[in-house]
């Protein structure tokens, strides 16, 4: 899947704690509060799309920007069923990477100028070499009784895109938020790759012990 090349200017935010959205993943969301409600519909009659931010850990509940994380992923609302009590639940595809550079409003849901952060995803022999080390990993994880969604598992031995294996990955097997937001941030292939082999590392550590 490559990067998707036409994004918003701005798009809706949705902070939330203990949650970081990656380009590639899919991320199932039930919305109920009314401020959210609202971003939804906007983003239903707009185009579709709005970002998670991973709140501070230190900010049970956000007031201003300055209470989650300006780096975050764009998504696309997938499928969104709604109920008859006017909550809904909805899939969200993370497609880009992007920063948050101003806010047109934060009331009653935030809606952020977006700049689009590009990976350098120039693979080398040591790109290659770290990719290997994380489908090693990944089969310990198999190994452990856990793997990626059936429909990725079957290609992602064969997978060439690096950057979606690291981001997937980090998606599925990284539990903690803060060193998924480090994952998310890192721009640079061979250091992410690098990153995602270190925390899958002490996931395979954690779950083996």
């Amino acid at each position: 899947m490559n990067e998707v090349a036409i994004l918003p200017e701005q798009a809706p935010v949705m902070p939330l704690p203990g949650a970081v959205l990656f380009p590639h993943a899919l991320l199932p969301l039930y919305i109920f509060e009314p401020r959210y409600r609202d971003m939804l519909a906007h983003a239903l009659a707009h185009e579709r799309m709005f970002c998670v931010a991973l709140l501070w850990p230190e900010s049970a509940q956000w007031k201003s920007e300055d209470d989650f994380f300006d780096v975050a992923t764009i998504g696309l609302i997938r499928a969104c069923v709604g109920r008859g009590d006017g909550t809904s639940n909805l899939i969200l595809q993370g497609l880009q990477r992007v920063r948050f550079a101003d806010f047109v409003q934060l009331h009653p849901f935030p809606i952020a100028e977006l700049e689009t952060l590009r990976s350098d995803n120039e693979t080398t022999v040591e790109t290659d070499a770290l990719g290997a080390k994380v489908l090693e990993l990944y089969a310990r994880f198999k190994t452990l009784g856990r793997q990626l969604p059936t429909k990725i598992d079957r290609y992602v031995t064969d997978m060439t895109d690096l950057a979606m294996l690291a981001d997937l990955m980090a998606s599925t097997f990284i539990d903690d938020p803060a060193r998924r937001q480090q994952v998310l941030e890192e721009l640079d292939l061979n250091t992410r790759l690098r990153l995602v082999i270190q925390y899958l590392r002490d996931e395979t550590g954690n779950a083996a012990a």
